[in-house]
C-alpha cells in the first residue's frame, strides 16, 4: 500500500486514541466511568449506538454479502423501527428512570439475584464471542492482503482500543463513536462515486445489470423457516432480536443511560429508527456495485491472495485449467452484460446474462472448492471481496481513508462492547458477589482490569473468526443463539403473574429450545431462535409462575412507572 495510504490510517490511529484518552477527565467515579455522569446529548448518545452497529463486519461482510447475493440481507433489518418504538414506551423509559447501571440489575428488583446473575452470564459470553468477530473483520483486510500473521492484525486494532476504553470509560467510547461515524459514512459515500466513474456503462445500465443478476432482488415474501433473509424472517423474527438487542443488551442499554433525560434516551433511539436501514441500504449497494464492476473488470479467482497462492503452487495444473475456464467464463459474463445495458435489451437477453452468470459462478465454487481441498480450511472469501477491491482499484488517497473507516469501525463497535462486558462483569457480578461494600476507586480498578482481560478475550476469538464464513452472519447467528432467551426475561418481568422461578427455569429451557432446534433442525435459519427462545421462555415463565424463591421485594413492571 502506498505511504499516503500508511500516513493516513496511522494519522487516524493516533487522533482517536489521544482523544479517547483526553476525554478520561470525569471518570474517577464509577457513574462517570460506566455512564458519563448520565450527561451526554441525545444527539451523542445516538451516533455512538449507530456506529457500534456500524462495525467493520458491516464495512467488510455486508458489502461483500451484496455483492455475492445483493439487496436481500436488507430485509433482516425490516423489524428495527417496530421494536425501537415499542422498547421507546416500555424499557427504555423504565430502566432510565430506574438509575441502574446495567439492564440485569434491574432483574434482581423484579426476580431474584440468580436470575440477574444467569441473564448477565449469557451475555457476557454472547458479547465477548461476538466482539472477538467484530475485530477479525479488519484483522482480514491485514492479514490477507499484506501477509502479515492473524494475531499482528489483531493485535493492531485490539490495542489501541484496549487502551482508550481503559482509560477513558464510555465517555471517551461515545464522543469518539461520533468521529468515527463521519469518518465511515463519508469514505461509504466516496466509494459509491467512484465505483459509479468506473463502471463503463451508465448508473441506470449498471442498475438494470445488477437487476437481471438478481442482485436487486429486496423482497422474499416467501415463508420458509429454512430461509434466512426473507420478508417474515425479518419482520418477525428480526423484531425480536431487535427488540432484545436494543432493549436488553448491555452494549445498546448503556449507550442510552448515558442520555440527560428520558426524552433524550427516546430520541437518540429514533436515530437507529429512521437512519439504519438507509444506512444498510447504502452499504449493501456498494457490494451490488462492486459486482457489476467485476463484470467489466476482470476478478480475480480467489480473493483471498492466500488461496491462490496455495492453489497455484499444490497444483499448478489445475490451477491454469480452472483459470481457463474461469476467464472464458467472464468474457462470455462481459458480452452478455453489455448487451443488457443497451435500451434494446429483451428478455431472453436478461436470461442468457443470468445463465452467464451462473456458468461463472459453478467455475468458481469448483475453484473454491479446490482450495479447501489444499489448505484443510474453510474456502468462503466473501470477506475478502470488498479488501481486494479497495486495494487494487481505489486511487491513492481515497483507500487510505476506506482502511481506516474499517479500523475506525471496529473501534467503535469493539470499545462499546468492552465498555459493557466490563460494567455487567463488575456490577452484576463482582459487586453483587464478591465485593459488595468496595469503594469506587476499588471498582474503578476492577473495572479497567475487566476491560483488559475481555479485550485479551476478544482478540482470541479474533484469530480464528475470520474463517467461518461471511463475518455478519457470523455476529448475527452468534447473538441470536443467545438474544431471544434473553428478551424472553425482560417480556416475563413486565407480566404480574411471572415470578423468580418461572423466569429462571424459562431461561434455561429457552436456551435449551435453540440448542434443540440447532442441533436437531439446523435447517431452521438463525433468525427465528430468537422467536423460538422467547416464546419457549415467556410460556414456561408463565405456566410456572412465581414459586417460593420469588423476590419478597419485587413488583411487576407498568409502562406507566
Amino acid at each position: 500500500m502506498h505511504w499516503i495510504n500508511w500516513a493516513i490510517v496511522i494519522a487516524w490511529l493516533l487522533y482517536v486514541s489521544i482523544d479517547g484518552i483526553r476525554r478520561s477527565r470525569g471518570t474517577n467515579k464509577l457513574e462517570g466511568y460506566f455512564l458519563g455522569g448520565r450527561s451526554l446529548p441525545w444527539w451523542v448518545v445516538g451516533l455512538s449506538v449507530m456506529a457500534t452497529q456500524l462495525s467493520a463486519v458491516t464495512m467488510i461482510g455486508t458489502t461483500g454479502q451484496g455483492a455475492v447475493d445483493g439487496m436481500r440481507f436488507v430485509q433482516f433489518y425490516f423489524g428495527l423501527p417496530i421494536a425501537l418504538v415499542i422498547l421507546g414506551v416500555t424499557i427504555v423509559p423504565f430502566l432510565h428512570r430506574a438509575k441502574v447501571y446495567t439492564a440485569y440489575e434491574f432483574l434482581e428488583r423484579r426476580f431474584d439475584a440468580k436470575t440477574r446473575s444467569l441473564t448477565s452470564v449469557l451475555f457476557l459470553v454472547s458479547r465477548g464471542l461476538s466482539c472477538g468477530t467484530i475485530i477479525a473483520a479488519p484483522a482480514v483486510v491485514f492479514s490477507a492482503i499484506f501477509g502479515w500473521p492473524v494475531g499482528w492484525s489483531v493485535a493492531l486494532i485490539g490495542v489501541p482500543t484496549v487502551i482508550y476504553t481503559m482509560i477513558g470509560g464510555v465517555q471517551a467510547v461515545a464522543w469518539t463513536d461520533v468521529k468515527q461515524m463521519v469518518l465511515v459514512v463519508s469514505a461509504l459515500v466516496a466509494v459509491v462515486i467512484v465505483l459509479l466513474l468506473r463502471i463503463p456503462v451508465s448508473p441506470d445500465a449498471a442498475l438494470h445489470i445488477a437487476g437481471a443478476a438478481g442482485r436487486l432482488r429486496v423482497f422474499d415474501f416467501n415463508f420458509k423457516l429454512s430461509e434466512t433473509y426473507t420478508f417474515w424472517s425479518g419482520i418477525i423474527g428480526g423484531t425480536f432480536l431487535m427488540l432484545s438487542y436494543f432493549g436488553t443488551d448491555q452494549s445498546q442499554v448503556q449507550r442510552y443511560l448515558t442520555a440527560k433525560s428520558e426524552d433524550e434516551a427516546r430520541s437518540s433511539h429514533l436515530i437507529s429508527a429512521y437512519w439504519k436501514i438507509p444506512l444498510q441500504a447504502l452499504i449493501l449497494l456498494v457490494g451490488v456495485l462492486v459486482f457489476v464492476f467485476y463484470i467489466f473488470v476482470s476478478p480475480p479467482m480467489y480473493y483471498n491472495p492466500a488461496q491462490d497462492r496455495a492453489v497455484r503452487a499444490a497444483d499448478p495444473a489445475a490451477y491454469a485449467a480452472l483459470d481457463t475456464r474461469y476467464r472464458a467464463a467472464f468474457d462470455a459474463r462481459q458480452q452478455a452484460a453489455r448487451v443488457v445495458a443497451t435500451p434494446e435489451a429483451t428478455a431472453e437477453n436478461r436470461t442468457a446474462f443470468a445463465l452467464s452468470e451462473k456458468a461463472m459462478v459453478a467455475v468458481r465454487t469448483e475453484a473454491l472448492k479446490k482450495a479447501e481441498a489444499v489448505t484443510g480450511q474453510p474456502s468462503k472469501d466473501v470477506n475478502y471481496i470488498i479488501p481486494h477491491f479497495v486495494l487494487s482499484e481505489l486511487p491513492i488517497g481515497l483507500a487510505g481513508l476506506f482502511i481506516a473507516a474499517v479500523i475506525a469501525a471496529a473501534m467503535s463497535a469493539v470499545s462499546g462492547e468492552l465498555a459493557s462486558l466490563s460494567s455487567t462483569t463488575v456490577i452484576d457480578l463482582y459487586r453483587r458477589w464478591i465485593a459488595p461494600d468496595a469503594d469506587d476507586t476499588h471498582y474503578l480498578k476492577i473495572s479497567r482490569a475487566a476491560t483488559g482481560l475481555w479485550g485479551v478475550f476478544a482478540c482470541i476469538v479474533a484469530t480464528f473468526a475470520a474463517t467461518l464464513g461471511s463475518l455478519i452472519e457470523v455476529v448475527n447467528r452468534y447473538g441470536s443463539f443467545f438474544y431471544g432467551s434473553i428478551l424472553g426475561v425482560f417480556i416475563l418481568a413486565m407480566v404480574p403473574r411471572a415470578g423468580a422461578n418461572g423466569a429462571f427455569v424459562g431461561l434455561i429451557l429457552g436456551m435449551s429450545a435453540v440448542a434443540g432446534v440447532n442441533h436437531w433442525a439446523p435447517e431452521v435459519a438463525f433468525l427465528w431462535y430468537n422467536v423460538i427462545g422467547a416464546v419457549t421462555v415467556v410460556t414456561v415463565g408463565l405456566l410456572i409462575g412465581g414459586g417460593s424463591a420469588q423476590n419478597s421485594d419485587a413488583r411487576p413492571v407498568t409502562i406507566s412507572e
